[in-house]
């Protein structure tokens, strides 16, 4: 069976979160404090606030699914008033890194992206990931600046910004 992106649903929520604690807590150890993985696990995972944001028109959560499993997950946002769209997460499980499923997540938010008449996608990603950071430039991202936000708890995401505006590859999908 292939894998294949649709839209996350109220069901899933809790599926994900428990996704997101397995991925971060095994990438994000080199990287960041186990304190500040489970401060930003917290903020951002817990099942009800993906259920809140599944109501919110311009917040799309997407899941890949792999012989009847998540195994990754994806959250874009339509930001019109700067004619991009923001991927704000992108995650795929490590048992399935390397195996093109990435492209699909992306290869989704083009779509999103132009669905919605926006011009560019950006995304933030930590100067420390580099596995994340090669990964995004070779599906045509360019690192565009720095990003430096104190996000509570004494925490920094210390980040690159980086902007995909070379839609060829992905149009020919």
């Amino acid at each position: 069976m292939s894998a294949f992106v649709s839209p996350l649903t109220l069901s899933d929520a809790l599926v994900v979160s428990n996704l997101a604690g397995t991925i971060w807590r095994h990438h994000y150890a080199r990287i960041l404090s186990i304190e500040q993985i489970e401060y930003m696990l917290a903020q951002r995972y817990q099942p009800q606030l993906i259920r809140e944001q599944l109501a919110i028109p311009d917040v799309k959560w997407r899941k890949l699914v792999l012989d009847d499993e998540i195994i990754g997950f994806s959250c874009c946002m339509s930001m019109k008033a700067l004619n991009k769209l923001k991927i704000d997460k992108l995650y795929i499980h490590c048992n399935h890194h390397r195996k093109g499923y990435g492209a699909l997540l992306i290869a989704d938010a083009v779509e999103i992206m132009q669905q919605n008449g926006l011009s560019s996608i950006h995304l933030t990603v930590n100067k420390g990931n580099y596995i994340a950071i090669s990964a995004y430039q070779r599906y045509g991202f360019e690192i565009t600046s720095d990003s430096v936000v104190e996000i509570g708890n004494g925490f920094l995401m210390d980040d690159y910004v980086m902007t995909l505006t070379n839609f060829c590859h992905w149009e020919m999908r």
